[in-house]
């Protein structure tokens, strides 16, 4: 009988390739370097030739651009990638790895944001601009665009930060541990997860599960916003403090703002802002059990805010 020998190399090696895939590691490199800074300065010119006009401000001007069918096919074609890098140093051909283009973090990154946004009439329509959209770096590692779940109108729209490992792989927002968390909590007070909205001021899954950036979270968050405006909540629930600080512009930490009444009135039409509360995000809830008792309080003041707007 053979016995088996074992390779402690590889079984390292193995153990190794392990850890990145759990970390959200798996992207190759390529054999030659790549010039960043000259892919950068190539795309900033690119992107400030084709910059959008003065957006529309008002909402009667949101209201035409929504109509053009034409400036939205425009605006849904997906942007042209360029050849990258210099050529291989070895004389062999570069391998067939998907080229993406380079996404910049900044002012004409949100304008162009913005201008597919508006455009939107429907929530098919705005998913479709957002598939389409790559300023933004975070589609590169994604493997999902998670896009919101839920009908296209509901009474009540929670906002989480961004996609984690399950929801990345699902491509449906809360659907790992702090998900099934949420759907418990909702029970709680007589609600099901089917009959609320669901989703991120963030598309895409960071590497690794980091915090996205500030410039991510500002790049992606006319996205959001129109998907509010589309689906017309009665309340908006920003869960854990990234979320809040992105769609309510608070400055405090959640514990601070939690379990607060305020006002969501981005890009809405003046006097029809909608009723706002911060709670703590689950995946909190689940490091932090004890917690749970401020949670349950937010729960039923958000039960009782729908009590009322529905007797209204």
């Amino acid at each position: 009988m053979r016995e088996e020998t074992t390779n402690p190399s590889r079984d390292a090696a193995m153990a190794l390739l392990a850890f990145y895939r759990e970390a959200g590691i798996d992207t190759l490199l390529l054999d030659a370097p790549r010039n960043r800074f000259a892919e950068t300065a190539a795309e900033t010119e690119r992107r400030k030739a084709k910059a959008p006009p003065t957006l529309p401000t008002s909402g009667r001007e949101r209201g035409q651009a929504a109509a053009t069918p034409v400036a939205r096919a425009e605006n849904a074609r997906p942007a042209e990638r360029p050849t990258t890098g210099e050529p291989p140093q070895n004389g062999l051909a570069a391998p067939a790895f998907p080229t993406n283009r380079v996404a910049i973090p900044d002012d004409v990154a949100v304008a162009d944001a913005r201008e597919r946004a508006v455009g939107a009439a429907s929530l098919a329509e705005l998913r479709e601009l957002l598939d389409g959209f790559d300023g933004c770096n975070l589609k590169i590692t994604a493997k999902h665009t998670v896009f919101g779940d839920g009908p296209d109108t509901a009474d009540l729209m929670f906002i989480g930060e961004a996609p984690g490992r399950d929801e990345d792989m699902a491509g449906v927002p809360f659907v790992g541990r702090s998900g099934q968390l949420l759907n418990r909590m909702l029970a709680a007070i007589g609600l099901e997860r089917e009959n609320v909205r669901v989703t991120n001021t963030v598309p895409w899954r960071p590497p690794g599960n980091r915090p996205p950036t500030p410039a991510e979270t500002r790049i992606c968050l006319p996205f959001v916003q129109r998907q509010i405006e589309l689906v017309g909540p009665k309340i908006v629930v920003c869960l854990g403090s990234p979320s809040a600080k992105a769609i309510l512009g608070s400055g405090e930490g959640i514990l601070r703002i939690r379990g607060q009444w305020q006002s969501y009135s981005f890009d809405l039409s003046p006097g029809s802002a909608i009723p706002a509360i911060a709670m703590l995000h689950p995946a909190y809830l689940l490091r932090q059990p004890a917690q749970k008792k401020l949670a349950w309080r937010d729960l039923l003041a958000l039960k009782a805010k729908l009590d009322e707007l529905s007797q209204a």
